[in-house]
């Protein structure tokens, strides 16, 4: 069997495969609350099996959303709208994931289907976003700073997200602190510019987000939790990968078990260079240095390159995400083409299974 077939075990909670769907946002909800398209889009990826479905960036909060239209979890109506999406998952035989995220200063944005894009105005329907400082994303709408008590409540809406999430039937939880939202924001002195507690050193600047893990570790004891990095913002003076292996191993000493490894978002200005597994060394370099498992995104396409990465040690798991919209059956083209008689082909499908 090939390695990226091999099962994972993650506190005590096994992955039938290493193949993995990243969260990707679907612009489609409804006052915070998933709907019969969520459902379809990630049940299918359980169904073509994938080891574990990654529900999009979904916010603790309603000024945490990215857009009007993304996902939620800050009450129990939208905890009982995520519940059959998880079972659906989980009754296909994979494993279902949410990311808990806050957009920061890049909410109450136009979504991507809108002919409009930056900042929604108040009159129709955007509201005021926060951040560490008052300093706006490229040209949209200025943050709030927040104080010691909007950070605060920032930490306790991660706890009770966490909570929902695992209510849900979420049986793994990642804290989306990557792409230039809220918790990046206060990693990168880019977008930090404080003098407080939560300002200037990396011990300082990495403060909520160890909050963070702590309370919703404290919430969800026994469920694998995720961290998502940018490992750099590909700017000069920016967040880079050694204060992301700093404090990836820091968030595995507060009970993270796994940094999934992205980069970028933080700055308009950003310079990235792109191509396939683009990112592949930044998730190399974190799970080398920083001790913790680590899974790789960027660009990974095709079943060869995600088995070489993780038969060469560079990374545990492989998120993808564009390839699995392509193909909802990734995993299971991959398993043919990687030679592997995997034993979860749904049986519906069975006659239109290659054969050797």
């Amino acid at each position: 069997m090939s390695v990226l077939f091999h099962p994972l075990s993650i506190r005590g909670l096994t992955l039938r495969n290493r193949l993995w769907v990243s969260p990707m946002c679907q612009y489609s909800a409804r006052d915070g609350m998933p709907q019969e398209w969520h459902h379809v889009h990630l049940a299918q990826f359980a169904s073509g099996g994938a080891g574990l479905v990654m529900a999009e960036a979904t916010a603790v909060n309603p000024e945490g959303r990215i857009s009007p239209d993304d996902t939620g979890i800050w009450t129990d109506a939208q905890r009982d709208a995520w519940a059959p999406i998880a079972a659906a998952i989980r009754a296909r035989d994979a494993i279902a994931g949410i990311q808990l995220a806050h957009a920061g200063r890049k909410a109450s944005t136009w979504p991507p289907f809108a002919p409009q894009r930056g900042s929604v105005p108040a009159a129709e329907g955007g509201w005021q976003t926060v951040a560490p400082s008052a300093l706006a994303f490229d040209d949209f709408a200025a943050p709030a700073a927040l104080d010691i008590d909007g950070i605060d409540g920032v930490v306790a809406d991660f706890a009770a997200a966490a909570r929902r999430a695992h209510e849900a039937g979420f049986e793994v939880l990642e804290i989306h602190g990557a792409h230039g939202y809220l918790l990046h924001q206060f990693l990168s002195p880019l977008s930090n510019v404080r003098d407080d507690e939560y300002g200037g050193s990396l011990e300082n600047r990495a403060r909520l987000l160890l909050r963070v893990v702590d309370a919703v570790r404290a919430e969800v004891p026994d469920a694998p939790l995720f961290v998502r990095l940018s490992a750099t913002d590909w700017a000069v003076g920016g967040w880079d990968l050694d204060q992301t292996t700093a404090v990836a191993r820091w968030a595995g000493e507060h009970g993270a078990d796994l940094i999934d490894v992205s980069s970028g978002g933080l700055v308009a200005h950003q310079k990235i260079t792109l191509g396939p597994g683009y990112q592949v060394p930044f998730a190399a370099h974190v799970r080398r240095e920083a001790g913790l498992p680590v899974s790789a995104v960027g660009l990974i396409e095709d079943a060869a390159h995600a088995e070489q990465i993780v038969g060469d040690g560079e990374a545990d798991a492989v998120m993808a995400a564009r390839e699995w919209l392509r193909d909802p059956h990734f995993a299971l083209r991959a398993a043919f083409e990687l030679g592997d008689d995997i034993d979860y082909w749904p049986p519906q499908y069975e006659r239109a299974r290659p054969r050797r």
